[in-house]
């Protein structure tokens, strides 16, 4: 078999070079096109989202510091937004891609998106963001790659794999969304993919005695999973864009919306092996499997398929505070990622949110500091940069729950000074699994503990090496702490990763809002940017 680690050198090499080397950060075109296509993931027909007839969609490869120019064509016969789950969008939220900056794509309409992956290094994905589109496909990976220049704490791996591993429905987007609308719950999910296939449906081929990267992201709609593969080791390296310190692990639990990157040595006798993903906390335990093959092995999967934690959370909360920051690694710049302090910076503001599940009007929805948000009918950030009133309210959220007031209905959006660094709580008292995602920004968790957040809690706050990421879990009934440096001036969404709750409205956006309205801060309303709602007729900028 032809030397992965070949393949592995000249994706960056092209990545980095195929433009040649000028003083100005790479351009990458892309496109796509977007349409539906029947697909079997778990032996039904279904109709599924493709993207270049691809299910899940083509994979994005880019160093740090690339400029991502990305022209969608959307056939379907409904609109279309891709966000990009963990990409900061530095100064520049008008390529967020969810509806409270865009506009979608309308039926038979392209838009270009032009992104940069600006100080950034790691795994990441992108997805349908628009409606219950995510249930359909429609995703993908993103590996940012390091510069060549800036050192990575492990040696070069023979290869890099991605899996994109989440739950899945049988029963289309359509009527998943008509039973939310209709006020009733999801039913549990039929099965589990991975990387678009059930059980044994994918195959990673490795060479004996060499070491690969996998990269794992939860990119399901409802359930965590515990990840693992039969007989090996797994050296966690990196968690959205994040190099830890390298502990070994047997299984890694990953919440919805998490992305994580393992190495993998495969030194075990020539044969085949489970790669497993199986469902946690959930009352029944879903399982799929695919197969790790080494290249000189003659026989197939056997023995029984590894048994992984179930609704056990303790071991969990340990698994979580064990991953830790490398403080020595550089991340996307020379410097390591330990000289930011950032347990040493003062925080300005405490934000708690709470999470709940009320009814409202006789029909389930789900909120956050007892605010359901709904969508407005026309983006927030066109809303802000045209000054068209009655769209939504700065303060329309409250930064603490309201313990005893009754949940109601709103557009919310919650107001916050660029270059604050700000603490944020989130309080979860109910009995199942909170995974909480906040875009344009990475954020330190800083803690996390059962029962109720007090400010005697922060005596147990990591200060040191906890890990800088996008998407946080918080158990039932218990908190989760983060501190974040708001610098990233724009409207960035605040949101569940379960789909159905953040569908329901358990999200909200954050204005990071600065009085200099400078270049130097966010960029200018793309020429090319959609207009819909009431920013329709309205003119972007002639240049």
């Amino acid at each position: 078999m032809r030397d992965c680690k070949v393949l592995y050198f000249c994706i960056v090499l092209v990545l980095v070079f195929v433009n040649g080397v000028n003083s100005e950060d790479p351009y990458r075109f892309f496109t796509w096109k977007v349409t539906y296509g029947d697909i079997y993931p778990l032996g039904v027909k279904q109709q599924g989202i493709l993207i270049n007839g691809q299910f899940p969609g083509p994979q994005i490869d880019a160093v740090t510091n690339d400029n991502l120019v990305i022209n969608v064509f959307n056939y379907l016969r409904e609109p279309f937004l891709v966000s990009w789950n963990g990409i900061q969008q530095r100064r520049n939220s008008w390529q967020d891609g969810v509806y409270g900056t865009n506009c979608p794509i309308r039926p038979g309409k392209n838009f270009t998106y032009f992104l940069q992956v600006k100080d950034q290094i790691g795994t990441y994905f992108y997805f349908p963001s628009f409606g219950f589109q995510k249930a359909a496909g429609g995703f993908g990976g993103i590996r940012i790659w390091s510069r060549p220049k800036i050192p990575v704490p492990f040696p070069p791996p023979a290869g890099d794999f991605t899996i994109l591993a989440g739950d899945w429905f049988k029963t289309n987007q359509y009527i998943l969304r008509r039973l939310l609308d209709s006020g009733r719950n999801l039913p549990l999910p039929d099965g589990l993919l991975i990387n678009g296939r059930g059980w044994n449906g994918y195959t990673f081929t490795v060479d004996q005695g060499k070491t690969y990267r996998f990269r794992i992201s939860n990119v399901g709609l409802t359930t965590s999973f515990n990840f693992r593969i039969q007989g090996h080791n797994m050296k966690l390296i990196e968690v959205e864009g994040s190099h830890t310190l390298q502990n070994t692990y047997t299984n890694l639990d990953i919440h919805l919306g998490q992305s994580y990157s393992v190495l993998v040595t495969a030194d075990q006798p020539a044969q085949d092996y489970y790669i497993v993903v199986s469902t946690r906390f959930t009352t029944r335990v879903l399982t799929t499997t695919a197969v790790l093959h080494y290249s000189n092995s003659h026989n197939g999967v056997s023995g029984p398929i590894p048994i992984g934690p179930t609704t056990q959370i303790a071991s969990s909360v340990s698994q979580a505070r064990s991953i830790r920051w490398n403080l020595t690694a550089s991340g996307p710049r020379p410097n390591p990622q330990g000289s930011y302090h950032y347990g040493m910076i003062k925080t300005s503001r405490t934000i708690m949110l709470a999470n709940s599940a009320p009814y409202i009007n006789g029909k389930q929805r789900y909120a956050v500091n007892g605010v359901s948000y709904i969508p407005p009918d026309t983006p927030l950030k066109l809303a802000d940069y045209f000054n068209i009133p009655g769209v939504f309210s700065v303060g329309s959220i409250s930064s603490n729950p309201s313990w005893g007031g009754n949940a109601y209905l709103q557009t919310s959006v919650m107001g916050a000074t660029f270059r604050d660094y700000i603490e944020i709580v989130f309080q979860n008292w109910e009995d199942t699994v909170q995974s909480w995602h906040i875009d344009g920004h990475a954020f330190f968790v800083v803690g996390m503990d059962g029962g109720q957040w007090t400010p005697a809690s922060r005596e147990v706050y990591n200060l040191r090496d906890t890990v800088a990421r996008c998407t946080a879990q918080v158990y039932p009934r218990a908190w989760t702490a983060i501190y974040m440096a708001l610098d990233n001036v724009g409207i960035w969404n605040i949101r569940s990763e379960n789909w159905a709750r953040q569908y329901l409205g358990q999200q909200f956006y954050l204005r990071v809002y600065s009085p200099a309205n400078s270049l130097r801060d966010e960029y200018p309303i793309p020429r090319n940017a959609l207009l819909c709602g009431r920013a329709r007729g309205r003119h972007t900028r002639p240049f």
